[in-house]
């Protein structure tokens, strides 16, 4: 019995060791930069889960075109200059809209199950101050890079239209269907990681957290405050 223990005692502190070096460790070492300072864009950080908070529009990707903001809230009065984009578990995300409303059962089926996925966009008239955020800069290039990801996380019905599951929290959101199933070994955060990769952004080794996510933060270019 005590060799039971002290095994599991192992296996836990060796657990432990392992993703804290994964969250302290980032992907990317040294000196780096992007090819242009030209674009910049935020990441959002509500409780355990982050979001990409992109333009509109500019010369380079205009979004309306390919998801028309009169679709995505219910007020449409407003002049929006931001969309932010969020990937994860439907359901927890659906049910979800405090971090002080969390379903137990649907945190666990959410975590130890792979279960369907959601892509949420919320519009934004400027960059929320309500929320923890942090500006990257990144090239135009790398951009279009990230757009293309974040576009093909959408699922789309046999007429190539993106699929609105419902509105979301509040007038300006909506949830939409989304490819891949959402688990503990692909996270809401992992997917942030995933986009930011595409940009040449700084992320951790392990990105599950968020916190670890907005440490990391990095892409070769200053904001200007």
């Amino acid at each position: 019995m005590r060799k039971s223990i002290q095994r599991l005692g192992i296996v836990i502190l060796s657990l432990t060791a392992f993703l804290t070096i994964g969250y302290l460790t980032p992907r990317k070492w040294g000196n780096y930069s992007q090819a242009d300072c030209t674009i910049s864009l935020y990441i959002s950080k509500e409780g355990i889960h982050t979001e990409i908070i992109v333009p509109v529009k500019n010369e380079y990707f205009d979004w309306n075109q390919f998801l028309p903001l009169t679709e995505i809230g219910r007020d449409v009065t407003f002049d929006y200059k931001y969309l932010s984009f969020g990937w994860g578990d439907r359901a927890f995300m659906l049910e979800t809209p405090t971090s002080g409303s969390i379903n137990p059962v649907t945190a666990f089926k959410a975590l130890f199950l792979p279960t369907p996925s959601t892509v949420h966009v919320q519009s934004y008239r400027s960059v929320p101050q309500s929320i923890e955020t942090k500006c990257v800069k990144i090239s135009s290039k790398n951009y279009i890079k990230m757009v293309n990801y974040i576009k093909k996380s959408f699922q789309l019905d046999a007429a190539g239209n993106k699929i609105k599951i419902s509105y979301g929290y509040d007038n300006s959101d909506s949830f939409y269907e989304s490819k891949g199933s959402y688990s503990i070994l692909r996270t809401c955060n992992d997917w942030t990681a995933e986009a930011l990769q595409k940009a040449d952004v700084n992320t951790p080794l392990w990105s599950t957290f968020s916190s670890a996510i907005m440490f990391h933060l990095n892409s070769g270019c200053e904001c200007k405050k």
